[in-house]
């Protein structure tokens, strides 16, 4: 019998060993207890490393639930008691512009809540992507169209003659909606977003070109970490911080990947990749 460390042990059945037998069993324990050792200390690294990205995600979420949630909720809270007060005789004019208000924030809060319980399912490894070849006509309209009025600052560029791709159309018009949602966020008004694509060696490359900041190489990655922004400023954005997250998430559970690239003239090129359908 040869303790391992823990409550384990190696038992060896037989006659004695000579005396060299003893040593090459005993180097052979040692290296084995060592392993033993590194395998349960690697366990109990990785547990750990779990434990504490999970504490950082639930502070992230308090943290954005404190702030992105209420504001919305202030703002439809806001017009609504105005328009209840009943000593107040509004305009017509007054009364459009408060339930536009509510409105607006009550589209701002569903693009929260919907980018959040995404986000869960994609921790969770719970997105199961329905895959087929779909074409980009069947996606792409619709995903700038829900931009509502500020659709009209987004070009759309995808040539008919383009193969379809296999993805899950669902999942892939939230990450073109997130994508575009995010460059004309960050584009200045009287600079348009496209959306353009292309084929290249069997897979189609759908660009979404803004002409905002962009982001430097150094902070590419960072950007895609859940509850990451590159500002705080109310008008990049009415998320906290999950929508190009989800977008990569949902890309890679389709089999695709979403990368970021210069605009040439200035600005943010997103990139999604994904493999034309057979």
């Amino acid at each position: 019998m040869r303790p391992l460390g823990g409550d384990l042990v190696l038992a060896v059945r037989g006659s004695d060993l000579a005396a060299e037998d003893r040593r090459v069993l005993n180097a052979f324990v040692a290296q084995l207890a060592a392993a033993i050792d590194r395998r349960r200390i690697g366990a109990q690294a990785a547990e750990a490393a779990a434990l504490a990205e999970a504490n950082e995600l639930r502070s992230a979420l308090l943290q954005a639930v404190s702030h992105d949630l209420r504001t919305p909720l202030a703002g439809i809270k806001a017009s609504a008691s105005s328009l209840r007060q009943p000593d107040i005789d509004w305009s017509d004019e007054d009364r459009d512009e408060f339930l536009r208000t509510s409105e607006a924030e009550t589209a701002r809060l569903t693009a929260l809540v919907v980018n959040l319980l995404d986000m869960s399912r994609i921790q969770a490894g719970a997105v199961a992507p329905a895959l087929r070849a779909v074409g980009l006509e069947e996606v792409v309209p619709a995903a700038v169209a829900g931009l509502g009025p500020r659709a009209s600052r987004v070009a759309v560029d995808v040539p008919e003659t383009l193969p379809p791709v296999t993805a899950d159309p669902a999942l892939l018009e939230r990450v073109v909606a997130n994508l575009v949602e995010n460059a004309v966020a960050h584009s200045p008004d009287d600079a348009p977003v496209r959306v353009e694509a292309g084929e290249v060696g069997g897979l189609v490359l759908i660009r979404v070109v803004d002409r905002g900041p962009g982001i430097a190489p150094a902070e590419r990655e960072r950007v895609f970490q859940p509850f990451q922004r590159m500002d705080d400023s109310p008008s990049h954005g009415a998320g906290v911080g999950l929508g190009l997250a989800v977008a990569r998430g949902f890309t890679r559970a389709m089999g695709g990947e979403l990368t970021i690239d210069d605009t040439p003239a200035g600005g943010a090129t997103m990139i999604i990749e994904l493999k034309a359908a057979s």
